[in-house]
Formats: C-alpha cells, sequence, structure tokens
C-alpha cells in the first residue's frame, strides 16, 4: 500500500500526464518543503500537485484510489500537532492554489470561499461591507479556510465566538474512493437539517476522511469599535483575579489573552516594542459602541489596577492596538519560541512542541501552577501563552533531535502536560487537532471519560468515508 514499493518516478510521470506538468512538482529541493511543519516533524513526499478545482481534486483521488497511493491535502501546513505531514511515502494535495472568495452575502449572512484562501485575506475582503469572520488563530495571516475547517481552529476571540464548527454552515469535498466522489453536504442558510450533520463531521477531522474544495462559512458584523487594555501583573494569582472580576461583571470581551512575565519580555524583544512587561500579561479586548469607548476603558483600567496591575497600556480602538503592538506581543507566541530556541540550539535541528491543552477557566490558576512546576522537572524554558478567556494554554518547548536524552525528556514533559489538562477536566486538544502527537492521548482522555468505545466508532467513520485507507493515514486514529 502507498507509495513504499512503486516506482516513484513513474507515479511522478503519470501525475503530470493527468494535469500537466504546471500542476505537478517532483523536485525533490521543493517537495521537502511541503513535507515538513513548523514543529520540526518531517516525512517523505514524493510529488506535490497543485489542483485548481473540484474536478481537479475528484481526478487525483480516482488515480490514488486506483493506484493505492497515501494522499495529503495541506493548506499553509501550520499545523502543530503532526496532521498535516506526509508520515509515510506519498503525494502531497496543496490547495494553495484554489484560493477565490466566490461570494460574499450580507444579507444571507454567508460567504463561499475554496479551501486554499487565508483567513486574513478572507478578512480584509470582508471588511469592504463591514463584516468579518471571527476565527484568528496565531498563525492568521496565513492559514487557510480548509487548514482552519480540517483542524477545527478558534484562535484568542474563541471565548465569544467559539471554533470553526461554529461557522461552517456546508461544505463541498471530495470522497477517497472509486470514483471521487464530489459531495456537497449542509447548507447555506443558518438553520439546516440534513439528518446526520455530515459537514461538522468533517470539521476537526483533520483531512482524514475527505478533502473540502469549497465551504460555506457564516459571518457577522465587526463590531463598531474595540477598545483593548494590556496589563502587567506581578503574580498569576493576581491576574487570575482580574479575569474573575470581568467575568463577574458580565463584561462582553472579545478577546481575553495570556503569558507569564519571561514569555511576554522575550516576545516584546523578539518585536523591538517599546512596551516593557514587568509581570504576567493579561490582554483584554472589549468591543463597544464609540460613544462607550472612554467609559469602559476607564473601567477596565479600574479593575486592572484594583487587581494589582503594575502597569497598564491601553487604546481606544483596535487601529490604535495594533500600532502600539498590544496584539501583536501575544500573537508573536510562536516566533518567540523560535528566537529562545536559536538562542539556546544555534546551529542544530530542533524539534518544537506546543502544547494545546484547555481546562475549565476555574482551574486555569491551577493547570499554570502544574506547568510551572513541569518546567522546574524536566529543566525545558517554556514559552506559555494561551487564550484564558476560554481557558486554552499553549505550553511550547524545543529541544534538539540530535539528544535522544533530551528528546525522551521533551516526550514525557509533553505527556504529562495533557495529562494534567485530563485530570483537571480538560482536554488534550482544543483546536491544533490530534495528528500523530496526540493519538495515545486521547486515548488517555477518552478513558478517563469511560468512553474508549469512541475511539471504535471514529475507526469505523475512517472505514466508510476512505475504505482503502488512503487520506493522511495515520492520523487521528488507528484503522489498521
Amino acid at each position: 500500500m502507498g507509495l513504499e514499493g512503486a516506482p516513484v518516478a513513474r507515479i511522478a510521470e503519470e501525475l503530470e500526464k493527468l494535469f500537466g506538468p504546471e500542476k505537478v512538482v517532483s523536485d525533490p529541493h521543493i517537495v521537502r518543503l511541503y513535507s515538513r511543519e513548523p514543529s520540526g516533524l518531517e516525512g517523505r513526499a514524493e510529488a506535490v500537485v497543485f489542483p485548481e478545482s473540484a474536478l481537479d481534486v475528484s481526478r487525483l483521488v480516482r488515480y490514488a484510489y486506483s493506484r493505492e497511493v497515501y494522499i495529503y491535502p495541506q493548506g499553509s501546513s501550520t499545523d502543530l500537532a503532526g496532521g498535516a505531514f506526509p508520515e509515510r511515502p506519498g503525494v502531497v494535495v496543496s490547495m494553495e492554489r484554489m484560493r477565490r472568495v466566490r461570494e460574499v452575502s450580507v444579507l444571507d449572512s454567508v460567504a463561499v470561499v475554496e479551501p486554499g484562501v487565508r483567513l486574513w485575506d478572507l478578512n480584509v475582503e470582508l471588511s469592504r461591507y463591514r463584516y468579518m469572520f471571527p476565527i484568528d488563530p496565531g498563525s492568521v495571516k496565513v492559514a487557510t479556510v480548509g487548514g482552519a475547517i480540517n483542524t477545527g481552529a478558534g484562535g484568542m476571540r474563541g471565548a465569544r465566538y467559539g471554533t470553526m464548527r461554529d461557522w461552517v454552515l456546508g461544505l463541498e469535498i471530495v470522497l477517497p474512493d472509486e470514483e471521487g466522489t464530489i459531495l456537497r453536504v449542509g447548507c447555506r442558510t443558518l438553520k439546516c437539517r440534513q439528518g446526520y450533520d455530515l459537514a461538522r463531521l468533517i470539521v476537526g477531522s483533520e483531512g482524514t476522511l475527505a478533502i473540502v474544495t469549497e465551504a460555506i462559512l457564516k459571518i457577522t458584523p465587526m463590531p463598531e469599535n474595540v477598545v483593548v487594555v494590556l496589563a502587567f501583573f506581578p503574580t498569576l494569582r493576581q491576574l487570575v483575579d482580574a479575569v474573575i472580576e470581568v467575568k463577574s461583571r458580565a463584561i462582553d470581551t472579545l478577546l481575553m489573552e495570556f503569558m507569564d512575565v519571561d514569555s511576554a519580555r522575550l516576545a516584546a524583544e523578539t518585536l523591538g516594542a517599546s512596551i516593557r512587561p514587568d509581570g504576567h500579561m493579561l490582554l483584554v479586548g472589549v468591543p463597544v459602541y464609540r460613544e462607550a469607548s472612554t467609559r469602559v476603558l476607564e473601567e477596565m483600567v479600574s479593575i486592572a489596577k484594583a487587581a494589582g496591575a503594575a502597569s497598564v497600556y491601553t487604546a481606544k480602538s483596535m487601529e490604535e492596538a495594533e500600532e502600539k503592538k498590544l496584539l501583536e506581543i501575544r500573537r508573536s507566541l510562536f516566533a518567540t519560541q523560535a528566537l529562545l530556541t536559536q538562542k539556546q540550539f544555534k546551529g542544530r535541528k530542533v524539534m518544537m512542541l506546543m502544547e494545546d491543552i484547555a481546562v475549565p477557566p476555574s482551574k486555569l490558576l491551577d493547570a499554570v501552577e502544574r506547568l510551572k512546576e513541569l518546567e522546574a522537572k524536566y529543566g525545558f524554558k517554556t514559552v506559555l501563552g494561551g487564550h484564558i478567556g476560554d481557558g486554552n494554554l499553549h505550553p511550547t518547548i524545543s529541544y534538539p533531535v540530535d539528544d535522544e536524552k533530551a528528546k525522551e525528556a521533551a516526550l514525557n514533559w509533553y505527556y504529562d502536560v495533557m495529562k494534567m489538562a485530563i485530570e483537571l477536566g480538560g482536554t488534550v486538544s482544543a483546536e491544533h487537532g490530534i495528528g500523530v502527537l496526540k493519538k495515545e492521548a486521547l486515548r488517555l482522555e477518552l478513558e478517563r471519560m469511560g468512553s474508549v468505545k469512541a475511539l471504535e466508532i471514529m475507526a469505523g467513520i475512517k472505514r466508510v468515508f476512505d475504505p482503502k485507507g488512503i487520506l493522511n493515514p495515520g492520523k487521528v486514529v488507528a484503522v489498521e
């Protein structure tokens, strides 16, 4: 099965005949770029195909099915759980050329888009209508709609707007079957019942069930204005007290983000920001009518100072916040880890492990304190930040891949963090997916819930959609 025993040159040759050389790349230097993830995970693709329509994808699937070749759909490959790379030799299907916004309907509150559209570009287009698509992962400037659908992405606005599952109304998908069936599931109406909800079954499936070729997304009006407060606290307890006070006053926040003091300082250094973090960072954005901006901003500053903030920075609009780089400090979490990695392991190949746990917000202080204990136990410098409004944390470490002891310690840290989340009533994956890195942890989570049978159900669903197992094999759930 797959390319292990197949003549690779002939596969590339056949693909070029099928699609033309302009849609197929087999140069090993270019193909390698599509065979790895930002985390450092790397597989081996033998070719990359660039479809430009659902018909192209269908043709590729029919070919892969008949030749029993593994295929790996990709957006921008910003996945951090090992969900996008070719774990076994096969063909990468890059959706980057399918990047048209086909329709925007304010009346219907929908946008119809192809999977290669970047989330940032979608919002630039929607801003012309004073609308937005609220899902904004840290990689929002490069992450694609298709990738966000398949990982079930969330982001900084998750506490208010949820995750991708809440914003997908309908999908066009290609099934990995003998015909390469093109199927439309879901609707373009906000209310829709079609029996089992196949559209939302695809959301979060990590490219293991079907290939998305079009999405009907729900869109929402942009807030008239957003005021932003960036506060730094000497202790985590004070920061959590501020969060509790904001929530107890029923203040409707657009975003509520966190970074620990060391990570915030390194992030500010990475950006060259004028802000000098002097404590643990809390970033809060509140949507308001313009006439209420000053009053709400004063209330937020008052809450921060009453909780013990050492310093507070403010912006009367999102535009001002962008100019002052108040948001970029939090968005730079991954870049901050990369800078730390460069300092620690100059010239060495490294693997980056970014966690994606979520715990009930009432357990956040416990979670952060236990993360600090794990940092001390394993000796890794941890960059720590996350979406404190919904309990989603992203502690991140790096280690050199040529150091077996460091690798063993890093993986032990990784699994201990996930076990901690499970013990606190949380989950091992909030928005990044399961991929290959979290399959065993998913089993632990389901075992704790008394629901390990769910893995058998998932494997059965995989077999129904993908009878030959050619689509992104080895990810999410074991079916062999």
